[in-house]
């Protein structure tokens, strides 16, 4: 039997199974399904789902649908050919079982899982399944629909140009393409562990956790971590600068705080990320303005009242400048993570993530001995630097020099920025 035919089969079997279970949710469906059939109107898969040829030739990406079923029993095609379906729930179920590839397609498809498990299957765990499929709010569809639905709002396009919104299958960078350090590395286990058990920190009165303040120079990697996390724990990720939501009107800016904080909270599960943190929450002196005091106070009011078991949003913000922090914003993190200058040894594991995908003859522990006091962006500044100066010549190989001639050119630039003119 050809995969194709067990695609199809696949397919109508697990669309049969979610419209007969009313238990059964958008999450059951596998990824490819379930963004094919969303509704954003609904912001779901609404029930039933309808098997259509065309449909099926998309999202499989085959022709002649007819061709791979002619030969099953319990699939019809209606005399148009447009719809396909199954005539025989269980026989069609029975038939898949007996497959070679059904153990492993079902272990993937919770619906499938759900159904088999139910008739007593051996092997076959329903939850396990579920474990393997990431939920909805990873996919694109899902911010897009709560995007247009915010859009559709009284003010809503204003509240939305406060932020940028990123769904987790779009972030590029991953934790596992990123080098932490061993403290950063266990800040995001206690992460993860906060939110896999926020029901019982909410039940044992635990509020005050997921609040992180990243603190360190430009470039160390706070808002790729940040983003890396949504990929990471599959939930959008909310970007605010707080210099773009500071209006010439000061009253404004403590309601853009607001306004922001509220939007995460509708989102959530989700990432609030607040970048240039020191923008608004630095020290207050006697002579500020009174209205920029109010911001502050708005902001640290606004934080107060964000709980991740409350409210399901991780509150992440990162400031290059800790000095210029007011003494109480300090006190809203219940944990602070560091991102120092990398050492030898992670500017060696950063190079060679960063080229791995690129041929040629370059050493890149030489490298990281010569780039003392460069950040993980400087590095891959470095790299795109000698792929471009090669590229000049026609080449698609990176050699030592170029890499060499990379890093004389951004100690170069760097003299440059710190020249003075008269």
């Amino acid at each position: 039997m050809s995969d194709t035919t067990l695609d199809i089969v696949e397919l109508l079997l697990t669309a049969h199974i979610y419209n007969k279970y009313p238990e059964l949710d958008v999450n059951d469906l596998p990824k490819n399904i379930r963004k094919h059939y969303w509704s954003r109107d609904r912001r779901t898969v609404p029930k039933p789902i309808k098997t259509k040829v065309p449909d099926v030739e998309k999202l499989l990406e085959i022709s002649a649908v007819n061709k791979h079923v002619s030969s099953l029993p319990f699939v019809d095609i209606d005399e148009m050919g447009f719809l396909i379906r199954l005539t025989a729930l269980e026989v069609a179920a029975e038939w898949f079982q007996k497959m070679d590839e059904s153990r492993e397609r079902i272990s993937h498809n919770p619906t499938l899982a759900f159904h088999y498990e139910k008739k007593e299957t051996e092997g076959v765990d329903y939850g396990q399944a579920k474990s393997k499929v990431r939920p909805k709010e990873v996919d694109r569809e899902w911010i897009e629909s709560f995007i247009e639905e915010i859009a559709k709002e009284e003010a809503g396009e204003d509240m939305l140009k406060l932020v940028e919104i990123c769904a987790p299958e779009d972030v590029q960078q991953t934790i596992s393409d990123l080098i932490l350090t061993v403290d950063q590395e266990d800040e995001v286990k206690k992460i993860v562990k906060a939110i896999q058990y926020k029901d019982y920190l909410k039940h044992i009165g635990l509020y005050d956790v997921g609040k992180v303040l990243m603190v360190g120079p430009p470039g160390t990697g706070k808002t790729s971590l940040a983003k890396a996390m949504s990929e990471h724990l599959s939930i959008p990720f909310v970007e605010v600068r707080l210099s773009m939501i500071t209006d010439q009107y000061l009253g404004e800016t403590a309601k853009n705080i607001d306004r922001v904080f509220s939007l995460a909270k509708r989102l959530s599960p989700c990432i609030l990320f607040i970048d240039e943190f020191d923008f608004v929450a630095k020290s207050r002196s006697s002579d500020e303005h009174a209205a920029l005091k109010r911001a502050v106070n708005t902001l640290l009011k606004a934080i107060d009242g964000i709980s991740l078991t409350n409210d399901g949003v991780l509150l992440l913000a990162a400031t290059n400048h800790p000095n210029m922090l007011d003494s109480a914003a300090w006190r809203r993190f219940d944990e602070i993570m560091q991102f120092p200058l990398p050492d030898e040894n992670m500017r060696k594991r950063i190079l060679d993530i960063v080229t791995k995908q690129i041929e040629g003859e370059f050493n890149t522990a030489d490298i990281a001995s010569l780039t003392k006091g460069y950040s993980g962006s400087d590095l891959r500044m470095i790299v795109r630097e000698g792929i471009l100066s090669a590229l000049v010549l026609e080449r698609m190989e990176l050699s030592q020099m170029d890499m060499l001639n990379a890093v004389n050119s951004f100690d170069e630039r760097e003299d440059i920025k710190t020249n003075e003119y008269e």
